[in-house]
């Protein structure tokens, strides 16, 4: 094989025409509303109710709120890109698919290997987090786990398994097996939930800001205000999540854009007004806890507001999961439909029309991580997975346009090939701030993947000639 021959290899892409319709046996239920709230159900959750006080007290102080308006700004941008790509190319697997059509396949796997770390790493720290506020629940009614099922795997602390992380995640892949419709309606009413429970905060709680504890507004500087973006930045992975519905939704190229804009937007616009009200209420260096919206109200001795806040919390970060781990499941059964995984990851099941199969094995090794290892620091590794797959997809636009001028397209970034630089460029920024073990890690997740890819995801590739002659010679002798 020449030089020439291996590079195609490598960079064959996948034909936009036909894209990945004329296989699509998913069923097509998701309008607007439906995609809306999947965003608000993943971006809305453990960002508000866990991450506000982290970044406050470690990062930022009050300047919180700047921290989340760049972040916002940046996951804008990402967003635009991704609304055309959404309205262009209409399949399942976000930026794998996207990264697939406009840079070839070697550059899909790498995307697609890196979402894989995003959705499921942050599911099982979303689902650790949710644990937490569960058990604090239980000890308000007097009840109480054997120490050794609270927490992950830790013999001197006498830990062992969080029994509950792995009990919620088991619960979320049930209801995903149950097909995508009720899923989405579940998730609804727990969207609607949570964001009652945001409002009442934001309604209550203007009343006993404090501005003096707003001073200093930046007691760590601009440098702070960054490093805050890069760590808050997990809190807005959602509308990534919503992309990768495209082949459940009823008129993608209309209704994806709306989606994913619109869900950005509600929730920009909360976290702002969140992060404002809490660090008026609470002086910022006392928020680094782990329910510091709930905090906020017993530290204004409102403590039956702090239970309703607990709820809501509980319900908002069961939505965050269930959002988390149907991305996950979607990519999988992407890839592996191309033949870069298993097959076992694209067997849709008859009844539910989802990948059923995929979706268990999936959720059985989320339980296993999110009740055994303690992942503290998977928020800056989920961080950098988004940021690496938000970079990429806006330079795909670029890509997209000038090799696919023809391409009809629901939706068009407006000022390219200025939005999608600033986009990779911001991302890329954001990147920098994130600590080197995060890096290191980063780094060795890839090679991973790739080695991977050239022992079985190249081979067995559907657009492996290879294979295609191969199929096609069992196609005939079967005749």
């Amino acid at each position: 094989m020449n030089q020439n021959q291996k590079r195609s290899s490598l960079f064959r892409k996948k034909p936009i025409a036909t894209g990945d319709n004329e296989s699509n046996i998913l069923k097509r239920v998701l309008g607007p509303l439906d995609l809306m709230t999947l965003g608000v159900g993943a971006i809305i959750g453990t960002g508000i109710f866990v991450l506000t006080g982290v970044a406050a007290a470690t990062y930022a102080g009050p300047g919180l709120v700047l921290s989340f308006l760049l972040a916002g700004i940046i996951c804008a941008f990402a967003a635009l890109c991704y609304s055309e790509f959404a309205s262009s190319v209409p399949a399942s697997g976000s930026a794998y698919t996207y990264s697939y059509t406009a840079f070839g396949e070697v550059i899909a796997w790498i995307l697609g290997w890196d979402l894989i770390l995003e959705y499921g790493f942050a599911s099982a720290a979303v689902a650790s987090g949710w644990s937490g506020y569960f058990q604090t629940l239980l000890s308000g009614f007097g009840l109480q786990l054997p120490h050794a099922l609270t927490s992950a795997f830790s013999p001197e602390k006498g830990t062992y398994f969080d029994i509950t992380a792995a009990m919620i995640t088991l619960i979320i892949t049930f209801l995903l097996t149950r097909g995508v419709k009720e899923a989405a309606r579940a998730n609804g009413i727990m969207v609607a939930i949570k964001i009652i429970v945001v409002l009442i905060f934001i309604g209550v709680g203007v009343f006993y800001v404090q501005p003096d504890n707003w001073q200093p507004f930046l007691p760590f500087g601009i440098s702070g205000v960054t490093a805050g973006a890069a760590t808050v930045f997990f809190a807005y992975i959602g509308f990534d999540a919503v992309s990768t519905a495209a082949e459940e939704v009823k008129r993608p190229q209309r209704d994806l854009p709306i989606g994913i804009i619109a869900s950005l937007a509600i929730c920009t616009v909360l976290y702002i007004v969140v992060s404002l009200i809490l660090t008026g209420i609470v002086p910022y260096h006392m928020l680094n806890v782990s329910d510091p919206v709930a905090f906020a109200f017993e530290f204004v001795q409102l403590k039956g507001l702090s239970w309703i806040v607990s709820l809501g919390a509980i319900t908002g970060i069961t939505t965050v999961l269930l959002v988390m781990m149907y991305g996950q499941t979607r990519l999988l059964y992407s890839m592996s439909r191309d033949g870069l995984l298993s097959p076992v990851f694209s067997k849709v099941s008859g009844k539910s029309q989802t990948p059923a199969t995929g979706t268990w094995v999936a959720g059985i090794i989320v339980a296993l991580f999110s009740g055994f290892i303690s992942l503290g620091h998977l928020a800056e590794l989920t961080n950098i997975g988004t940021l690496f797959a938000f970079a990429v997809v806006s330079l795909g636009i670029i890509v997209l346009r000038k090799n696919n001028p023809e391409l009809k397209r629901g939706f068009r970034v407006p000022l390219v090939p200025l939005i999608p630089i600033l986009s990779a460029v911001g991302c890329m920024y954001l990147m920098t701030r994130l600590a080197a073990l995060t890096w290191i890690t980063f780094f060795g997740w890839l090679i991973i993947g790739l080695i991977i890819y050239f022992a079985y995801g190249r081979h067995h590739s559907h657009l492996n000639p290879a294979r295609r002659i191969s199929d096609t010679f069992k196609t005939t002798k079967g005749k």
